[in-house]
């Protein structure tokens, strides 16, 4: 249950940096800030998720949440994210960076010590048979 709170505060974290940076002008700026809102709501929900339901759906999500949020930041410094460009040089572009790498290490960490990652590879095998 640890591992599953530390995965939700970095859920939160990377939902509260966001925000912020929302309602700090990103907001303006098409779809990148309603793709911005998306992600405030999805961190939130993934860390109930995670304290309030034991199954490898919410870790599934967090490590999604964490992966998908990091490459597009990613993309956006280096090529480009629906038209804009940004760099590394804040505070909140390096908390939100580690707190994503953070849910995706947490998350297959958590998935590996709860047993779900050879329950599902199991139970696959199983239904294939």
């Amino acid at each position: 249950m640890v591992m599953r709170a530390v995965g939700a505060l970095a859920a939160v974290v990377t939902a509260v940096v966001h925000l912020y940076l929302w309602f700090d002008g990103v907001r303006d700026q098409g779809t990148v800030g309603q793709l911005f809102l998306v992600n405030v709501v999805a961190g939130a929900v993934i860390a109930v998720l995670l304290v309030a339901w034991r199954s490898w759906v919410p870790l599934f999500l967090l490590a999604g949440l964490g992966a998908t949020t990091l490459a597009a930041f990613v993309i956006s410094t280096t090529a480009g994210l629906y038209g804009i460009h940004t760099t590394w040089d804040s505070w909140y572009a390096w908390v939100a960076a580690i707190s994503e790498i953070g849910a995706v290490v947490v998350a297959v960490a958590a998935a590996v010590t709860e047993g779900w990652v050879g329950s599902l590879a199991h139970s696959s095998r199983r239904s294939t048979e």
